[in-house]
């Protein structure tokens, strides 16, 4: 005896696998249009950062007297938070966006 097909289970999993789409590209599009932006721990670099993580803008905000060194640990500082702060994005957009959604192994 063959097992009866349920369409309206189909049904249903096929407008939800169309919501989740829909949400995905809503995601998509959201996580390129927040921005973050963060400074060095001494104030002196300012970096912008998308929530996909693609750094939009870098400004150096103190003296341009100081050492290259010194500089270019203030960049890394900045870069590095900037990293954090775009994943800190996603992650607010992804529960918002999913947040109704429970994972698959729930059903």
């Amino acid at each position: 005896m063959g097992r009866e097909i349920d369409e309206a289970w189909i049904e249903e999993a096929v407008e939800r696998y169309r919501r989740i789409e829909s949400l995905r590209a809503e995601f998509d599009k959201a996580v390129h249009g927040v921005e973050v932006t963060v400074r060095s721990p001494d104030g002196t670099v300012e970096v912008a950062v998308s929530a996909a993580g693609t750094i939009t803008d870098v400004r150096i905000l103190g003296s341009a007297g100081r050492s290259n060194s010194d500089l270019a640990r203030s960049v890394r500082a900045a870069v590095t938070a900037a990293d954090d702060a775009a994943r800190w994005a996603r992650e607010k957009l992804r529960t918002e966006t999913f947040g109704d959604y429970r994972p698959l192994g729930e059903y």
